[in-house]
């Protein structure tokens, strides 16, 4: 936010005080006047050495400068009388943050080298290591399906194991990842996975449903304390629809930050016989991004890959607004305006003003 912004998002609680500023161009246009006065008979008296000193440049800058600064501590005094407030921005760290990663056998493709998921990991663990102290961080493995492979935590070993422990699996459910990680981090939102993945909800009893709990809808983007990161090549063939997940997300204000690995190109792949290319939806994953306010980026090399989280640790460092009272600060600011104007009077005239 640039400062004319900030200045702009300046309000007051009692704004009828800034009538006490009416008189101050009143004031000005006396000391001009008065001003005028003394040039005129130093006009008159130019030939004495002493007053002609005193009409020079410097002379009139020093009689200028402490009226001037009486004048801008005036104003602050008044304008503090009105009690100001200022709209501050302060980042906020997201604190709970889910890393969802790709293991499905399109991930063994090499057109990130070594392969997708050797770089994925690489880059996983830069993430990691990049957090602030305070972070806690999950890891959801995602492939046909998806679980939980390290719950939320603070320990950077314990997820450093969970990330080298990867292994690659058959299937894709995009969905299906989102889903599990989004009931991770809010576990007391009444997400109901059993139904979300396999459309069918098991909290019944006596032949009797039990009636689902009511999601509360909330601003996309809007929870400031946890995130997720989701790294996939973007194909999805297995499971719920990813764009389903990503909107239950967004009711829920959780962004989802998704990093495409691999090129829209593709490669091809060579599995028991079969041979298929596999490319990157970056689109797919775009829209996933766009959905819950979060962003999307693409990585084609593992260098590439952890520059990519590098710049979405700092992204991640959201903004909120605070109103601040600078009441005091304007106080100060003309209290010490005026005893400067003061202190310099008398160090060049002798007098106060």
């Amino acid at each position: 936010m640039s400062y004319l912004e900030q200045l702009a998002q300046v309000t007051v609680l009692w704004p009828r005080m800034l009538w006490l500023l009416a008189p101050v161009p009143i004031l000005v246009a006396v000391y001009l006047r008065l001003s005028a006065v003394q040039r005129r008979a130093h006009a008159r008296l130019g030939g004495l050495p002493l007053l002609s000193a005193a009409g020079s440049a410097r002379g009139r800058l020093r009689r200028a400068v402490p009226p001037l600064l009486f004048l801008l501590g005036l104003v602050a005094l008044i304008g503090a009388v009105s009690r100001p407030q200022a709209s501050v921005v302060l980042p906020s760290l997201h604190k709970d943050i889910m890393l969802v990663i790709d293991t499905s056998g399109s991930m063994r493709a090499t057109d990130v080298k070594p392969n997708r998921l050797s770089a994925a990991q690489t880059a996983a663990r830069a993430f990691v290591e990049s957090q602030p102290a305070h972070s806690r961080i999950g890891i959801v493995s995602m492939a046909g399906t998806a679980a939980v492979v390290q719950s939320l935590t603070d320990n950077r070993e314990d997820l450093l194991q969970a990330i080298e422990r990867l292994q690659l699996q058959r299937g894709s459910a995009v969905g299906a990842g989102i889903y599990i990680a989004l009931a991770t981090l809010l576990p007391d939102a009444g997400i109901n996975l059993e139904q979300l993945l396999h459309g069918a909800s098991p909290s019944w009893r006596w032949g009797a449903p039990v009636p689902e709990a009511k999601t509360r809808t909330v601003a996309p983007g809007s929870n400031r304390s946890a995130a997720i990161v989701l790294l996939s090549d973007g194909e999805n063939n297995h499971g719920p629809d990813p764009q389903e997940a990503a909107k239950l997300a967004a009711d829920h204000g959780v962004r989802i930050y998704s990093v495409g690995i691999g090129s829209t190109e593709g490669t091809i792949l060579g599995f028991s016989g079969w041979s298929m290319r596999v490319r990157l939806d970056a689109v797919a994953l775009r829209k996933i991004a766009t959905t819950t306010h979060g962003d999307y980026y693409g990585a084609t090399s593992t260098q590439e890959l952890t520059r990519v989280y590098e710049h979405l640790s700092a992204r991640m460092v959201t903004e909120r607004s605070r109103s601040v009272e600078i009441t005091a600060f304007l106080v100060g600011a003309g209290a010490a305006l005026l005893v400067i104007s003061a202190l310099l009077s008398l160090l060049w005239f002798n007098r106060v003003l």
